[in-house]
Formats: structure tokens, C-alpha cells, sequence
């Protein structure tokens, strides 16, 4: 009798470890599906401003030649770009920089080939590609090494597939190193000055992509 009783007590106790288990499991999945967006620390927009006093100081007088110099000078005050800028190359192998593409808002996403949720997220960015096309600026970023990640690889698998989004490679790990991108994979929405940065950790779904290029359209 006894025995029964501190077998059915086992069996008790591994029922209810298997349970937590299966809690334990899908909330980590939940969590590494990427739902929620956070803003990049760092990240703000900036702008030069003069210097106050707080006193009234009469103009200091002024040809027409220094007049227009010092129009010229403060028309518009410098601004930083805070996203960090880094090069990569395209499927003809030219470079090109984040920078050069500031001016509409950015979305970057970097993957790579032996990524599962990497693969599975790509439809969505194919779709919202499409949705967003002339508006939006997409730069699918392949984490290119050259051994377990090719340039050949990963072109041979986008022609595969049929994507039409545009895809560069982080031979030199430049985008990578800049954005931190060692977990894949991870989506960054950039705003349309550069000031601005959302990320998102994780394979994300289509509400959750674009839910970040609204929020950055909005900045």
C-alpha cells in the first residue's frame, strides 16, 4: 500500500514538472517571437542651438557682405544623425552606406540562410515590402562571413524564393558591429532624419512590422 501511494505521488510530481514545462517553453517562444518594439538608447534627435544670456544686446553693425555670410552661416542649424552609419555591398557587389539612404524611413533586418525564424519571417517582409514600395526604404542585411555564411549562398536562396526585397551583405560585419546584430534575427526601423530608432529582437509578424514603420513615419 504504501508503495502505491509513493508511486501515484511520482507519477503526481512528474505530471505537474512535465506541465510547467510546457508553460515554461511557451512563454519563452512567445518572447522570442519578437512582439514588442523598444527604442534604441542614445537615440535622439539633436540641434544645434546659440548660446543665451538672457540679457538684450543691441545688433552689432553689419555690412551687406558680412550680413549675408552670417545668413548663409545660420539658416539652418547642423544636425547629428544618430543611426550609426556602416557599408555594405549589393548583389553587384557596389557598397553602399546607411547614410546615403537617409531621407525616408528606413527598415533594416538582419538574417542569414541557417536562421529558422530568420526564414520564416521573410514572407512578411516580402508583403510589407510591396506595401510600402517608394515610401519606405528596405535593407535586408545577410550576415555574410564567408564560411558559414556565403554571398553565393544566400543570393542562390532569395533567387529560390522569389523575394524581391533588396538584399546586402555584411561581408565586413560593418552593419552588425554598428547595430549590435549578433543575435538573429533583429529588425531595426529607422526614421526618416535619422534621429530616431525602434528595434525589435526575434522573428516579428506582420502586425508587429508594421506597427515600427508607422511608429517611425510618425516621428
Amino acid at each position: 500500500m504504501k508503495k502505491n501511494i509513493i508511486l501515484l505521488v511520482g507519477i503526481l510530481l512528474f505530471v505537474l514538472l512535465l506541465v510547467g514545462a510546457s508553460v515554461l517553453y511557451q512563454k519563452f517562444s512567445e518572447d522570442y517571437a519578437g512582439d514588442g518594439l523598444a527604442e534604441l538608447p542614445g537615440t535622439a534627435e539633436t540641434t544645434a542651438a546659440p548660446e543665451t544670456t538672457g540679457e538684450e544686446t543691441a545688433p552689432p553693425e553689419t555690412t551687406s557682405d558680412t550680413a549675408a555670410a552670417n545668413t548663409e552661416e545660420t539658416a539652418e542649424p547642423e544636425r547629428s544623425i544618430s543611426a550609426p552609419d556602416f557599408t555594405v555591398i549589393d548583389g553587384e557587389g557596389n557598397e553602399v552606406r546607411l547614410h546615403d539612404r537617409i531621407g525616408r524611413p528606413i527598415v533594416l533586418n538582419f538574417w542569414a540562410t541557417w536562421c529558422p525564424y530568420c526564414i520564416k519571417e521573410m514572407p512578411t517582409f516580402e508583403t510589407v515590402y510591396k506595401d510600402y514600395l517608394g515610401e519606405v526604404e528596405f535593407m535586408m542585411i545577410d550576415a555574410t562571413d564567408g564560411k558559414r555564411e556565403t554571398v553565393e549562398g544566400a543570393k542562390a536562396f532569395i533567387e529560390s524564393q522569389g523575394y524581391t526585397f533588396p538584399v546586402y551583405y555584411d561581408t565586413a560585419s560593418s552593419a552588425a558591429v554598428a547595430y549590435g546584430a549578433y543575435a538573429l534575427p533583429m529588425t531595426f526601423f529607422i526614421s526618416a532624419d535619422g534621429n530616431s530608432i525602434l528595434y525589435a529582437s526575434g522573428q516579428i509578424n506582420e502586425e508587429t512590422l508594421r506597427r515600427g514603420i508607422e511608429m517611425i513615419n510618425e516621428k
